[in-house]
């Protein structure tokens, strides 16, 4: 998912996306540990994914801190 697109999701949003592609990631770690050895691609792009919403989400953290503070 790009950048644009996370920074677009509202709150829950970002939640609900992140819990999809940690599941989804938990499924192809369980599948190679069964011995598929596909989905290595898909697995460093949803990582990548759950970084970014994640530091996304952090932002939005301390800019309302940043903004209860300046009050």
């Amino acid at each position: 998912m790009e950048l644009d697109k996370i920074r677009n999701l509202s709150d829950e949003e970002l939640k609900s996306e992140q819990t999809k592609a940690a599941e989804q990631l938990f499924r192809i770690r369980f599948q190679q540990g069964l011995g598929n050895t596909e989905g290595v691609k898909k697995l460093r792009s949803l990582k990548l994914d759950i970084a970014r919403i994640k530091t996304v989400a952090r932002e939005r953290e301390l800019a309302a801190a940043a903004s209860k503070k300046a009050e």
